[in-house]
């Protein structure tokens, strides 16, 4: 039996839009075991139970790299990252998928060569990078190359995952971003991504809370979150700052009091009682064979 870890992960921060990625303490789980038919898959929806899965998917691409015939399999998954809701729900499916297959030849892939091969599946590294080596990771293609760069964050940071009860479709999220953008709107996007992720590892609050703010993507897609605007004054009034995750519908809330975490909580229960809400930290390690 085989078992692979990924955490779910945290992308754009703000200023950071399709580069920056984080990783984050809440880990999903797929298990590998050989099986007397071609395909058996539990604990998703039924209508992923097919060989459409993107775990299965990523497995045969991870054999067919390593020149392996692809082997029946069963595939357990203990998921605990929100489908659509902007943690890297596909990213954990495709790092899963090629590192069970590594595992199932005693392969031994590079995280290069699996940063390389997820991004291919993804399209884009933002999120597959901090899932395969953890922590802050900024991500650019150069031609056909991959390229990610790593950054420590300060341990006494705390992340609080804010998830409504709806989606917001990536498609729409991408139709709503203007077609162009100024030359002064993008000097501001580099300045404060470039400050952004310095403050990350110096753990200094006040820094992100002005290097985070986004001109490129959130004021369009806040739009696409009807409580996008409440939630943010609940997490300002507890000493944070609040970002979209991904194409969202997931808000993160930054702080570096546990007390403010705990109201954040409490507030957002309270007022959106369908939510889903984790305090987090983040994930140093990237996924792991169990």
């Amino acid at each position: 039996m085989i078992k692979i870890s990924v955490p779910a992960t945290s992308a754009n921060l703000g200023v950071g839009f399709d580069c920056l990625g984080l990783a984050v303490s809440l880990y999903s789980t797929t298990t590998f075991e050989p099986n007397d038919s071609k395909l058996k898959i539990s604990g998703c929806d039924k209508k992923y139970q097919s060989v459409d899965n993107l775990i299965y998917r990523a497995f045969t691409k991870g054999c067919e790299f390593l020149k392996q015939t692809v082997p029946n399999v069963k595939i357990t998954i203990d998921n605990h990252i929100p489908i659509s809701r902007g943690l890297g729900s596909s990213a954990f499916c495709i790092v899963s998928g090629l590192m069970g297959a590594d595992a199932w030849f005693n392969g031994h892939l590079s995280k290069e060569q699996l940063l390389d091969l997820a991004t291919k599946i993804e399209g884009h590294p933002d999120n597959v990078a901090p899932a395969i080596y953890g922590n802050l990771g900024a991500s650019f293609m150069d031609g056909n190359d991959v390229q990610t760069v790593h950054f420590e964050v300060a341990s006494d940071l705390h992340f609080v995952s804010l998830i409504p009860d709806y989606p917001v479709s990536t498609e729409k999220a991408r139709q709503i971003l203007p077609k162009e953008m100024s030359y002064q709107t993008a000097i501001y996007q580099i300045g404060h991504a470039v400050a952004l992720s310095k403050a990350f590892e110096l753990g200094d609050l006040k820094l992100i809370k002005s290097a985070i703010v986004d001109k490129m993507h959130e004021p369009f897609r806040s739009q696409l979150i009807p409580d996008y605007q409440a939630a943010k004054e609940i997490c300002q009034a507890n000493e944070s700052v609040m970002y979209i995750s991904g194409s969202g519908s997931t808000m993160m809330a930054i702080t570096k009091d546990s007390n403010s975490a705990d109201k954040i909580i409490s507030n957002i229960t309270k007022s959106f009682p369908n939510w889903e809400t984790h305090l987090l930290n983040v994930g140093t390690n990237g996924a792991t064979v169990i």
